[in-house]
């Protein structure tokens, strides 16, 4: 039985060259209170997320806000893998939570749940022009 709703190791944006190439050449667009980068590539979907030092002084709340993050983006990540793997595309994104307070993870999943759909526009966008 396959796991659908996993975050593995596989799926974690952490090559520093990848994330310095994703923050150099890719693309970007906020909503509130994230601020989104992108760019596609051709090995699925990869996923990273940041919270500044600045906003929050203590560790455990930027933690906090990274296992909210990471969580909502695991539970709803499905309509975009679906789209990417129709395309046979891929996608390193990363979220930077730029608030200066804590959320609420109802909060958390309602704005992943519009990025993912701004995501799935994106990709339906840069597939219709490659054809």
């Amino acid at each position: 039985m396959a796991k659908q709703f996993t975050l593995g190791k596989n799926e974690r944006l952490k090559s520093l060259k990848a994330i310095e190439q994703l923050f150099k050449e890719g693309h970007r667009f906020t909503v509130s209170p994230f601020r989104i980068n992108y760019t596609t590539t051709t090995n699925g979907l990869k996923f990273g997320v940041g919270v500044s030092t600045k906003n929050f002084k203590k560790a455990v709340d930027r933690n906090r806000i990274k296992r909210l993050t990471r969580e909502a983006f695991r539970l709803q990540k499905k309509i975009l893998e679906d789209k990417l793997h129709e395309d046979r595309k891929g996608l390193n994104v990363f979220f930077i939570y730029t608030a200066k307070e804590l959320p609420v993870y109802e909060q958390v999943l309602e704005k992943i749940n519009s990025i993912l759909k701004k995501l799935v526009k994106i990709a339906d966008e840069n597939n219709s022009s490659d054809t």
